[in-house]
């Protein structure tokens, strides 16, 4: 009875997924470009230079549908076939400039309806339905999970609202710090836009998706603050912390700055331990009683590049 009800289970989500995405697909591709060719389009977009079988037996059309959308393709000078140097009895698909501007189309109005479609979901809900849309593919596909794919970039339009956002959420979460530190927050980010110079925001990316911030600021011209470093906790423990301090101490050693320092308050362990790695020391303490209904103590680390500045 068990795998009767498992199966069940399935084919109940089969058919709200289908329902669900199908509807968004029936937005997306007018009838110029119903969903079959859309997604060849996709597949010779994809696979430059793939054959007319390649793309059939990836999609499981018919022989002769797929016959006709290529002959179809080539008349509006969407496609153009070229004989390969290899096999001189096959010929590779390519899509032409207006077959890429139609492809270019197709993937603007798709991204258009998705976000629609989860413009409403939190992030947290957000997350969990991207986890599971690849655990069901890991699974059926007989794949283990990669190793996520940890980047760090400078930050773009956008980004910096998110810093923000990002900070007011997990410390009144997790802290229960009040709006006054997300206003301190937003304040220091505002400033720094509108004068960044000696300093740079970076954000971490684990598979594409904002995973935290760090920022070095400068101080004066040998010393330098290292601000706004912030973890979103769903991606810890993937080292993402790590490669964003890393990009903050290579980018101080870089401009030249012998003294590095921040402020951050004793509650946060995680964070405390990695400045004491990376050779920050606990030089001065003061009490906070604005960000939340109970005292903190402020914390400064300083981090000396130079010994003959740490002299001084």
């Amino acid at each position: 009875m068990s795998v009767i009800r498992d199966v069940e289970k399935i084919r109940k989500f089969n058919r709200y997924y289908a329902n669900t995405l199908g509807k968004l697909e029936q937005e997306i591709y007018n009838d110029s470009f119903p969903l079959t060719e859309a997604r060849v389009i996709n597949e010779i977009h994809s696979r430059s230079g793939c054959t007319s079988t390649e793309v059939r037996e990836t999609l499981g059309i018919d022989r002769g549908y797929m016959s006709r959308i290529i002959q179809r393709f080539e008349e509006e000078k969407i496609v153009v076939k070229k004989q390969s140097s290899a096999d001189k009895r096959q010929y590779l698909l390519y899509l032409t400039d207006y077959g890429q501007k139609i492809y270019k189309d197709l993937v603007e109005k798709s991204n258009q309806k998705v976000r629609e479609m989860i413009q409403d979901i939190s992030n947290a809900d957000l997350l969990k339905l991207l986890t599971s849309m690849e655990n069901i593919e890991n699974i059926f596909s007989k794949e283990h999970p990669s190793q996520p794919d940890v980047s760090i970039r400078s930050f773009n339009p956008g980004d910096v609202g998110y810093v923000a956002h990002l900070h007011g959420q997990l410390y009144d979460e997790t802290y229960k710090f009040g709006q006054i530190f997300e206003y301190y927050v937003m304040k220091g980010l505002t400033e720094f836009m509108i004068n960044s110079e000696g300093g740079d925001l970076w954000i971490a990316e684990v598979d594409g998706k904002i995973a935290g911030s760090i920022a070095i600021t400068k101080s004066s011209d040998k010393v330098a603050q290292l601000r706004w470093f912030v973890l979103d906790e769903n991606y810890q423990g993937m080292g993402v912390g790590k490669k964003l301090m890393e990009t903050a101490m290579n980018f101080c050693k870089k401009k030249g700055y012998q003294h590095i320092f921040l402020w951050t308050v004793s509650i946060l362990g995680a964070a405390r331990h990695l400045y004491k790695k990376y050779g920050f020391e606990l030089t001065e303490e003061k009490p906070n009683e604005e960000w939340t209904g109970s005292p903190l103590i402020e914390e400064r680390w300083d981090h000396f590049l130079s010994n003959e500045q740490k002299s001084l």
